[in-house]
């Protein structure tokens, strides 16, 4: 493939990588990662509402890593109650898998920066150490693929396993509980998706610019040279 060609594509998995690092970083700070409603079980049973009456205890919540908002309903009104999910809530929420969920996101926005570095290095510059390469280019794009899996792995346990929305609700609520009535991933969490999806575009980007997947290279072809890597 010309020069020309690769150093065009290389622009795109860079700009790619670039902004799969500052959509993962908005992600981190948005609030968007869950949204649903709670209903208040103490109060629907005190009064024994059914139907249309039942819609007077459901209330409303959304958080993030950091943060979150819900609306407390308990029949006399929505209230809007602020929280703080880290660090205020680590002591009824899974703290370990929280935290990361927090790491990995952290590790996905460095290694996306250092992707996109790489990819504009190989586009302008003259790379001729292996990482700097097409080897390098996988290494990084595969940390990154992971550590976007891992995020939604964690996060999805953390919100269907251990039951996140019910004991951010119930936090500090002394009379009244509150049971999940529905949840739903938001936008910050298909965002982290969209963020593993792009390192194996990337992947395929470096496959169309003429370069092997590492696993598939041949023992007996070419020369071998040791740690240096001719991409031109």
């Amino acid at each position: 493939m010309p020069a020309q060609q690769k150093k065009l594509i290389f622009c795109i998995a860079g700009v790619l990588s670039f902004a799969c690092a500052l959509g993962t970083a908005a992600a981190m700070g948005s609030q968007l990662w869950v949204r649903g409603t709670i209903l208040c079980t103490t109060g629907a049973l005190l009064v024994n509402a059914s139907g249309p009456e039942l819609h007077k205890f459901i209330g409303e919540i959304q958080y993030g890593l950091f943060s979150g908002q819900r609306v407390r309903q308990c029949g006399l009104g929505g209230r809007p109650l602020r929280f703080s999910v880290f660090p205020d809530l680590l002591r009824v929420i899974p703290a370990s898998i929280h935290v990361s969920v927090i790491l990995f996101c952290a590790v996905l926005i460095v290694f996306a920066l250092v992707g996109a570095g790489f990819f504009l290095f190989n586009a302008f510059g003259s790379p001729y150490e292996t990482l700097h390469g097409p080897v390098g280019l996988y290494l990084w794009n595969f940390i990154s693929c992971s550590c976007g899996c891992l995020i939604m792995i964690l996060f999805s346990s953390e919100v269907k396993i251990h039951h996140l929305s019910e004991k951010i609700a119930n936090f500090k609520e002394g009379t009244f509980t509150f049971k999940t009535h529905s949840e739903q991933f938001a936008n910050s969490f298909w965002t982290i998706l969209v963020c593993s999806l792009v390192p194996f575009l990337n992947a395929l980007l470096i496959r169309f610019a003429g370069f092997e997947f590492p696993f598939s290279r041949s023992k007996d072809s070419g020369t071998i040279t040791g740690a240096v890597d001719l991409m031109y």
